[in-house]
């Protein structure tokens, strides 16, 4: 997980590295635009009447990403690609942590009756998830008695719920974050626009319309990178419930084997 987050770390600087050239390529471009605009006025007719070439749609987010504000934009960027980085942490941990149940409980069920309880416990230390975890646990405590096995799965089973939620409070933190970025540039963006209109001593509506549509940039971005991390929270927070149900009711048909072999059973 250290790689994952060095490469994600990585990612990230490259990313922003990027995107401050590509803003300071852009903003060299349109001040070299502004001062060559001077153009005699009996330029040809073919230059005026050259056809329009079509913005993709990557060069037109690129734009608007611009136009919204460096300063505002690039926090609504981290955002996005902090919140990425959580996600696919925790859907790499919980897929790993995802076994076949029934297979696991033929396994302790052969390693029990060939082995006995040691061999039971090699077979949960070689499986990876929270299940063998609290399986390893219950075994651990089998010569107390089958109810403090059950009360042991019960409460190594919080224990092993609270590693699957790790990181969802920050994930939930950038879902709720992200919007506000972008409430909080489209507010400064309309302070700035009236600043303009008082400057300018009159309410021109290419000064309205362009300081409002700058300001507005920020909500949208932030309200898109809200909703693809909402997508991966709720696809996290099912993948949580479904190993849960999986935890929980193999628990319960490991202590009816336990019970059938006679461990834990006071006699």
């Amino acid at each position: 997980m250290k790689k994952l987050f060095a490469l994600i770390a990585i990612f990230c600087t490259v990313s922003i590295g990027s995107l401050t050239l590509t803003y300071a390529q852009d903003s060299k471009s349109t001040d070299s635009v502004a001062t060559t605009t001077e153009t005699p006025a009996e330029a040809p007719a073919e230059e005026a009447a050259a056809p329009v070439k079509e913005v993709g749609f990557r060069q037109q987010m690129k734009d608007k990403f611009i136009e919204g504000g460096y300063e505002f934009m690039v926090p609504i960027l981290l955002v996005l690609i902090l919140g990425i980085a959580l996600s696919i942490e925790r859907i790499i941990y919980l897929n790993m942590s995802a076994i076949n149940t029934q297979k696991f409980l033929k396994n302790i069920d052969d390693a029990l009756s060939s082995g006995g309880i040691e061999a039971a416990k090699n077979v949960c230390r070689a499986t990876s998830g929270p299940i063998a975890g609290v399986f390893l646990e219950g075994l651990n405590r089998a010569d107390e008695g089958i109810e403090i096995v059950e009360k042991s799965i019960v409460s190594y089973g919080g224990v092993e719920m609270s590693k699957m939620e790790k990181g969802i409070t920050w994930l939930n933190l950038c879902i709720a974050l992200a919007p506000m970025l972008g409430f909080l540039g489209t507010v400064i963006g309309m302070i700035l626009a009236f600043d303009a209109i008082e400057a300018a001593g009159d309410i021109s509506p290419s000064i309205v319309a362009g300081g409002m549509k700058v300001a507005l940039i920020t909500t949208v971005f932030g309200l898109i990178v809200a909703i693809i991390l909402q997508v991966f929270y709720n696809y996290i927070i099912s993948k949580i419930d479904s190993l849960v149900g999986d935890m929980e009711e193999s628990s319960i048909d490991f202590i009816d084997l336990l019970v059938k072999k006679g461990i834990g059973v006071k006699k």
